[in-house]
């Protein structure tokens, strides 16, 4: 455990520089599925991982409470956003100690809500898309416990690029807000740590922490600083079926610029993850989870998800 002060330094860092989505608009589980969540890297070579996601946002809350539409004059009520993502993940290690990951998402995004104009008059308005989202790319250092690699202790540095769409408009020509575009428009620096530990022959536990934050702004808006913390553990139920279970933190300050919505975004959320992996050969493995909420907070009044689904295939070369 010599290596827990390090990680909860650069925890404490991130809690203090960065800041996960609820909104209107789109989200990501913020479920730890990469080879260090999963367990220490020791061998040089390439491994893949192709993860869908299924994140259904349809219960409107303002702050920690429930609330209904307010169908009020000049005002947008949020009806619904259903998020389906595809991350596909191209990872690379050089040796035990460097890597790189490639990460490309694919956002199938619906999202409706009524506006109403002055007098109160209501218009039901809604946008379906699917398009590749933002890219990141992240390189990681990894020290392994000698000489059984039964602790390791990682850190991690990259960006997020502006590989999304900002401009998706409906079939009436209306654009999509900001938050619920594909992509933000912004390079955004990538900073992180993890920690994982062989606890027994059959089980072993990791902490992972990260911070993303925009480096610049893209026609008058900025997303809000993000902080991710997952807590997981990992028990081997049979010679090919593992049991899962991760505690996912996620934190996101309100978006900034004139084409944000600052006073309706951000939130701090807390999720519980049970879920299973089986492997279906030496390198290969099968996972799901699914992802309730534990506590949930936003800014102002925005659509918070009560379940999502993951599920995912990871193969080493």
């Amino acid at each position: 455990m010599r290596y827990a002060l390090p990680v909860a330094a650069v925890a404490a860092f991130s809690l203090l520089s960065g800041a996960a989505s609820a909104g209107c608009g789109g989200s990501f589980c913020a479920i730890a599925t990469d080879e260090d969540a999963l367990g220490p890297w020791t061998k040089p070579g390439w491994r893949v991982d192709l993860r869908g996601e299924s994140v259904r946002q349809a219960t409107l809350r303002n702050g920690r409470d429930k609330v209904s539409p307010a169908a009020a004059p000049d005002s947008t009520d949020e009806s619904l956003t259903r998020n389906r993502n595809l991350l596909a993940s191209l990872d690379y290690a050089w040796d035990e100690r460097w890597g790189a990951t490639l990460v490309l998402p694919w956002v199938d995004r619906r999202h409706e809500h009524t506006a109403y104009d002055a007098v109160g008059v209501p218009t039901r308005e809604s946008w379906r898309f699917g398009r590749v989202g933002d890219a990141r790319v992240v390189g990681r250092y990894q020290i392994s416990g000698l000489p059984d690699h039964e602790h390791s202790f990682g850190i991690q540095a990259g960006l997020k690029l502006p590989t999304g769409s900002t401009t998706v408009a409906n079939g009436d020509g209306v654009r999509a807000e900001r938050a619920l575009q594909p992509g933000t428009g912004t390079t955004d620096l990538i900073l992180g740590a993890y920690y994982h530990a062989q606890v027994s022959s059959r089980t072993s536990g990791f902490v992972q922490v990260s911070a993303v934050n925009a480096l610049n702004s893209r026609e008058d808006y900025r997303p809000g600083r993000q902080l991710t913390l997952n807590l997981g553990v990992s028990h081997r139920l049979t010679d090919s079926v593992n049991g899962l279970l991760q505690i996912n933190a996620a934190h996101r300050a309100s978006d900034r610029g004139a084409q944000a919505e600052p006073e309706d975004s951000g939130s701090t959320q807390v999720f519980l993850s049970p879920g299973l992996s089986v492997a279906v050969g030496k390198a290969a493995r099968l996972y799901a989870y699914l992802q309730v909420p534990l506590s949930q907070r936003v800014t102002g009044t925005q659509l918070t998800a009560d379940r999502s689904v993951v599920v995912g295939y990871g193969q080493a070369f």
